[in-house]
């Protein structure tokens, strides 16, 4: 805990964390920046939201894990905040103090919040972070609209709150904005087609996922007033470190533990979503790819046995093993692209721990 009117700095990897320690691994450090972060931008994403009106204020509230449905104060888990520690860590590889890009983070934050309330009423889930999903408690009307005052406080922080960013912060911001819109609206496109590629499938997931990342990183390189060949780079770090993440993320979706992630596991494959492992089987050639196809292009819903099917055709396919390769080599181009700037892991350990803790969760 901190005294009032301290800011804690985002610790660097090595500090004291939650969780085992485990020798050659970063993820302890990588939580340990995550909590940071949450520390640094929590008081900014409060503020934010009080600002919102009844319900509205409610449902989010909720949505971030800091009341139950009845509006009463709990202590939920709202996320990991990858989003603004990237934000916070990218500020300090280029030499500028975190707490000069809280405010960047906490819009951040918030526009990826207003994805997350609009994308599970899309997709129908009813789990996120162990929890309800909002519009399966308040409505869909209330989760839209929670999600839509969220995007607009989103903004207004980044206009009034990030004076050094200037117009080009907004402008990095709208162009994540409308990338992400057109990247789930792709997703959602892709689940009634019978044709799609991995090349418009990894287009799809850059910008549903990584274009977001990719305005993180560059705003906090802008936080610190960088120029431009840093801020380019640690745009591409973030786009390649978001591709990453949306292919593990699509792995845990199939073989992940629901007690773990939080997350409905197999229901992107009841909703016949073309997510990159489905997707790289489905190109595969394979004759268990065939058989994929032939299942997941039935129009009867697949029961729990056909589910468990689908999951072990697309691991015979190779689309397991594609996706866990492919997000190995983003990592590594992420990385790369720290170096092209002369911006190194070793000068940038936060980066690099969260850059593992992405690439590396268990799947």
């Amino acid at each position: 805990m901190t005294t009032t009117g301290e800011r804690p700095a985002l610790a660097q990897p090595g500090s004291a964390g939650p969780g085992k320690a485990v020798p050659g691994n970063s993820a302890p450090d990588a939580w340990h920046l995550l909590k940071t972060a949450r520390e640094l931008t929590e008081p900014e994403l409060r503020k934010a939201v009080d600002r919102l009106a009844e319900p509205v204020r409610s449902v989010a509230a909720y949505h971030f894990g800091w009341s139950d449905e009845c509006g009463r104060p709990v202590n939920g888990e709202g996320g990991k905040g990858v989003r603004a520690a990237l934000v916070l860590a990218a500020a300090q590889a280029v030499g500028a103090p975190a707490v000069e890009a809280v405010a960047p983070a906490a819009a951040v934050e918030l526009v990826h919040n207003f994805s997350v309330l609009h994308d599970d009423l899309m997709d129908g889930d009813l789990l996120r972070r162990g929890r309800s999903t909002a519009w399966s408690l308040f409505g869909s009307t209330q989760a839209i609209l929670a999600g839509d005052a969220l995007l607009a406080v989103a903004v207004d922080t980044l206009a009034h709150r990030f004076p050094q960013g200037g117009p080009e912060a907004v402008r990095e911001l709208s162009g994540a904005l409308l990338a992400l819109v057109a990247g789930q609206g792709a997703d959602l496109t892709f689940e009634t087609r019978a044709d799609v590629g991995l090349a418009e499938c990894l287009e799809m997931a850059a910008g549903k996922t990584a274009s977001l990342l990719a305005a993180a990183c560059a705003l906090g390189a802008l936080a610190a007033r960088a120029g431009t060949e840093r801020v380019d780079a640690l745009r591409q770090f973030g786009r390649h470190l978001g591709l990453a993440f949306q292919l593990v993320d699509d792995l845990l979706g199939i073989w992940g533990d629901t007690t773990v992630t939080g997350k409905p596991v197999g229901s992107d494959l009841r909703s016949r979503k073309k997510s990159l492992p489905v997707v790289a089987a489905l190109s595969s050639g394979t004759p268990a790819g065939e058989r994929l196809a032939a299942l997941y292009h039935r129009t009867e819903p697949l029961d729990d046995a056909e589910l468990r099917t689908a999951a072990q055709l697309i691991e015979e396919a190779g689309g397991r093993r594609w996706a866990q390769e492919e997000a190995e080599r983003q990592r590594a181009a992420a990385v790369t692209s720290l170096a092209t700037a002369g911006v190194t892991p070793d000068s940038t350990p936060a980066l690099a721990a969260l850059a593992d803790l992405i690439t590396r969760r268990h799947v």
